[in-house]
């Protein structure tokens, strides 16, 4: 199990010592507000919102060449997001993406050794950009809110290992994970997420990767954090946006790609039954990229192998990753 450790850092933003940055998993720096603090210094009232009713928007960008990946995509979706539930940005996209990348930086460095990594992941970090309604009178009116909060971290990126990308992984198909879902917008990526934390507890005790959500008449629709694609006679399928999913950033590049690819892809209901007669799976997130799904419940997919069509998009996503960090460089 990896454990935290605090950096050691002044409010400059200067990285002083390096005890943290070469031992630690947790980041040497977290920027509350626009100000570089080590984790240790870094505050947020107990009276935020976002701590309380999970009222707050999110986003999680990962990096290739030490780039940040479709940023101003991540960030569009914050701001719909933010829009979704008439929660006011404090920052305009510029300075987003200004603080984003400010915090990356400042991340970089003396990551720990992990011999299971996907060697394409070694160095890269992912970013987490959260903005809360903010602090106020305790009570469910978001008008007690007095000023929003943001706060980025970045950490050393912890893909699936490569035996993952090689072999595949399970999902679990999850109806209820201990309640119905309920509340929330799903096409807002909110820090509302105690009915996908009891749907992973549920597919992680199933001995599976993740959890794959269903709706009322038996489809599933995503994955507690991905989206998910089947190929089935041919075509590969993915569950529609009125599904009441989130519009995943990865998903959308590899929608991109089929096209570029001329692969044949529709946007259609994916019923839990029909997942048995397909030949290959996988999921899409940014940390996952292109993950291929080989069982899912008690069922192998295409023979419990990942499948050409899955490693062909993987193939083209991380060179898509490639050019785009080549393009920042240049």
């Amino acid at each position: 199990m990896r454990t935290l450790d605090d950096g050691v850092h002044p409010e400059s933003g200067d990285i002083i010592g390096d005890r943290a940055v070469k031992n630690s998993s947790v980041p040497a720096l977290v920027n509350v507000n626009g100000l570089l603090v080590p984790p240790s210094e870094a505050r947020v009232s107990v009276f935020d919102r976002g701590f309380l009713y999970g009222d707050s928007v999110y986003e999680v960008v990962r990096t290739y060449g030490l780039a940040p990946f479709e940023l101003a995509t991540h960030l569009r979706r914050l701001a719909a997001s933010a829009a979704r539930i008439d929660l006011a940005l404090p920052w305009d996209a510029e300075r987003m993406a200004a603080e984003a990348e400010r915090t990356l930086s400042a991340s970089r460095g003396g990551d720990p050794p992990d011999p299971e990594a996907a060697p394409w992941n070694v160095g890269e970090r992912v970013a987490r950009i959260v903005v809360t309604r903010g602090a106020g009178d305790l009570g469910l009116d978001p008008g007690l809110a007095v000023d929003p909060t943001v706060v980025i971290f970045a950490l050393p990126l912890r893909g699936p290992p490569l035996r993952a990308y090689r072999e595949g992984v399970a999902a679990w198909p999850v109806e209820h994970a201990g309640g119905q879902r309920r509340g929330g917008d799903p096409a807002a990526k909110t820090g509302e997420h105690l009915f996908q934390v009891l749907a992973v507890k549920e597919a992680l005790a199933r001995g599976a990767h993740e959890a794959l959500l269903l709706d009322a008449a038996g489809n599933v629709t995503e994955g507690a954090s991905s989206n998910l694609f089947a190929v089935q006679g041919g075509v590969l399928v993915t569950p529609p946006l009125a599904a009441g999913i989130l519009e995943g950033v990865t998903r959308g590049v590899v929608l991109e790609l089929c096209h570029e690819l001329g692969i044949e892809v529709r946007e259609d209901p994916l019923p839990l039954a029909s997942l048995a007669r397909a030949t290959e799976a996988f999921l899409t997130s940014t940390v996952r990229e292109v993950l291929p799904m080989t069982r899912i419940g008690g069922r192998d997919v295409g023979g419990g192998r990942p499948g050409e069509l899955t490693r062909r998009l993987h193939s083209a996503f991380r060179r898509r990753g490639a050019r785009a960090a080549h393009g920042r460089r240049s």
